[in-house]
């Protein structure tokens, strides 16, 4: 379909809050208000639902009758939606033929084919609300489930495995799926965040903390506070809920190598570094070097120094080093506001964090023995086994549900099948919109306005052009069944 080409254009602070479920705070939580006014239509939907002269038009009226022979649709900002589809490919928590929760041996999705698209062109999501551009990236995103809902690409279910698309989007994609009246709905990952991360507490605790670590545009919108609250008035939870925020800056664009914030050539402090700073207020702390123990081999880390030796700037300039300073920094934040509160469960609240969940294992590890004298500060404020919640298995689950309910399983014992699409600068923009490697440039990315049905952006398959080799093998390494349904077109 046409669409598929013209496809495009497809600090809050971080802190905590202290949740006590009285009457006037459950009311004031329930009415906080976004960035965007859920009552604000995004016009996209309107070109898509009614002009027939838009090239968003998604003429639903001939959408497929017959649902479960379609694909399960899935997107997200990048390749980190990977870890979703992974959950999905893998997870067994029900019995097939009776929907009980409990496994019988075969995979939940057995059969199934997924459409993933990976909108790597237009990526971080999570910087749009710090420039301004809300409403650019609603519009954004509404264009993702377009292209799992139009022409050769329509499925039965939208999966939106980003945060911030869910945080910002699922609201108005869920309003423009139930004015489509094809039955498709969507599914985001906030909620079974969540969910995977209190189901596990107890009533009867006093006082405990969740660790939420997201993306700078998924704490802003203040999506997992809402959440939270509403599922434990849901659930009846009376204890006093410290959330302890932590906007991750740069740690997905690392994962996914943007060069604004890792640059595998760099061997000395770069002037368009765009991560955390040294010596900012939320930056890299110089009281804080110990513990972020960074990884200093080869130009993992930059550091400039005065002719003295002393350390004059710092950059993180590596995927690991990005998770090293954000779940320091997170701990800190906790340590110094939540004294004697013990942290029972951490949110890998952006799909791209799993991919370095080891990592961030290791600095708790390490924040559980440093020592100070004869005082450990950090072990009294963590959970002997502290839970790390990656959403994707919740919303695996959550999807699975669903589908049952509606009869839309294709019960098809044959394996599984993935078409995976990235999006890509368009080949007609001008030559300033993009860098040396090709990339669109952060101004001309985050300088765009809403309404335009110019492309800058066109979708294409996965391959080994498009998706770099850190990424190639980071997904080989740790998702082994995704990239065995994808390798004939990434090798």
């Amino acid at each position: 379909m046409e669409s598929l080409i013209m496809f495009a254009d497809c600090f809050k602070k971080s802190g905590i809050i202290q949740l006590v479920f009285i009457s006037v705070i459950l009311l004031s939580g329930c009415t906080e208000s976004r960035n965007v006014n859920p009552g604000e239509e995004v016009a996209i939907i309107s070109k898509a639902l009614e002009d027939s002269t838009s090239v968003y038009y998604a003429n639903f009226n001939n959408y497929p009758a017959d649902l479960k022979s379609l694909p399960v649709g899935m997107f997200d900002s990048g390749t980190g939606g990977l870890t979703v589809l992974e959950q999905f490919l893998v997870i067994d928590s029900f019995n097939n033929t009776t929907g009980v929760e409990y496994p019988d041996g075969v995979p939940d999705f057995d059969g199934e084919e997924f459409i993933y698209l990976a909108d790597q062109a237009n990526m971080p999501y999570g910087v749009y609300s710090s420039q301004n551009k809300t409403d650019y990236l609603r519009e954004l995103i509404i264009k993702d489930a377009l292209f799992l809902t139009t022409g050769s690409k329509r499925t039965k279910v939208v999966v939106i495995a980003c945060n911030t698309a869910t945080a910002f989007g699922l609201e108005d994609v869920s309003r423009m799926l139930q004015f489509s009246s094809t039955g498709v709905k969507a599914i985001g990952v906030i909620d079974a965040g969540v969910e995977g991360a209190m189901s596990r507490i107890s009533h009867d605790e006093k006082s405990f903390a969740v660790g939420v670590l997201a993306t700078v545009g998924t704490i802003a919108s203040g999506g997992y506070e809402r959440s939270i609250i509403k599922y434990s008035k849901q659930m009846g939870y009376t204890g006093d809920i410290r959330v302890v925020n932590q906007g991750g800056a740069g740690f997905a664009e690392a994962v996914d190598s943007e060069v604004d914030y890792i640059s595998k050539n760099a061997t000395e402090v770069r002037e368009n570094y765009r991560g955390p700073r040294f010596g900012d207020s939320i930056g890299i702390q110089r009281a804080l070097l110990s513990l972020y123990n960074f990884d200093t081999t080869g130009n993992s880390l930059l550091v400039k120094r005065d002719k003295n030796g002393d350390i004059e700037d710092i950059q993180l300039n590596s995927s690991g080093n990005y998770a090293r300073f954000h779940m320091v920094s997170l701990l800190e934040r906790h340590r110094l506001e939540n004294p004697g509160v013990v942290m029972k469960s951490i949110i890998l609240g952006c799909t791209h964090y799993p991919y370095l969940e080891d990592t961030l294992r290791e600095v708790i590890a390490e924040l559980r023995d440093y020592s100070q004298g004869d005082i450990k500060p950090y072990e009294s404020i963590l959970d002997a086994e502290i839970l790390f919640i990656d959403p994707a298995v919740n919303t695996a689950k959550e999807t699975f549900k669903l589908l049952f309910a509606q009869n839309l399983l294709k019960r098809e014992s044959s394996g599984n099948r993935v078409d995976a699409f990235i999006s890509v600068p368009h080949n007609d923009l001008p030559k300033e919109a993009k860098d040396s490697s090709g990339n669109l440039t952060f101004n001309f990315k985050y300088g765009r306005d809403t309404g335009s049905e110019v492309p800058s952006v066109t979708v294409t398959p996965f391959s080994k052009a498009n998706i770099n080799r850190d990424n190639l093998t980071r997904i080989e390494q740790r998702l082994p069944l995704s990239y065995s349904l994808l390798k004939n077109n990434i090798e």
